[in-house]
């Protein structure tokens, strides 16, 4: 008889846990922000969420060590941070950051183009692929932003630095390709950096996401 547990199913399906997790975030992030010590808790669902995407790194086993000891560095200096504020810190927490959810999207990516058959599973590392890009992409956008004050603008408080939800909002805009929304970049660096992304989220949508759907309709 077939579970109806969730927890058996995201056992079952690891890219449909990821994906919620990162959904959730989504939906969480705006609270976080708003409470005394929002250090803290993004702190703590970076470290659920790093965790969820280990699940999913499936390359050789060497860089899946590099993987590991990335997030433990990660997961530590989200801790420290909690009792230290520091620029160089959240700088080098931004850069981390964006170079694990970097490693996990490649990962994924290969993970749904070795085989010829498209798995339920794999649908669901289509929607987890993409949130890990986009939260790739936010982080540089974060470290950009420290690295070249004045690189984002917006409609609220324009000379003010763009928070973590306004650059993640940027980042799925961009590579959704719906537009840039009400962020905009005005630096030579930050438009670079957003270019790379329109690039990578057509890149996406042309070669992952077309092969996948290619694959499920030959399959039924």
């Amino acid at each position: 008889m077939q579970s109806h547990n969730p927890f058996h199913y995201i056992a079952k399906y690891p890219s449909a846990g990821l994906l919620l997790i990162q959904l959730l975030g989504i939906l969480l992030y705006p609270f976080m922000e708003e409470l005394p010590e929002p250090r803290a808790f993004f702190g703590a669902f970076s470290a659920i969420v790093l965790m969820s995407a280990l699940r999913m790194v499936r390359r050789s086993p060497t860089l899946h060590s590099v993987a590991f000891i990335l997030a433990a560095v990660i997961v530590a200096l989200n801790v420290i941070g909690v009792f230290v504020t520091s620029s160089s810190l959240d700088l080098c927490l931004f850069v981390l950051e964006a170079g694990f959810y970097f490693y996990a999207t490649v990962s994924l990516i290969g993970y749904m183009n070795e085989d010829q058959r498209a798995t339920t599973d794999e649908l669901f590392a289509v929607g987890a692929t993409f949130t890990l890009l986009a939260w790739a992409f936010a982080y540089v956008f974060m470290a950009c932003q420290m690295l070249y004050p004045g690189s984002f603008t917006g409609a609220a408080q324009p000379d003010s630095p763009r928070s973590w939800m306004e650059m993640l909002f940027l980042s799925v805009t961009l590579l959704s390709g719906v537009g840039l929304g009400d962020i905009l970049p005005v630096t030579p660096q930050a438009r670079a950096v957003v270019m790379l992304e329109e690039i990578a989220g057509v890149m996406y949508i042309a070669l992952v996401v077309s092969r996948l759907i290619g694959l499920t309709i030959v399959r039924r």
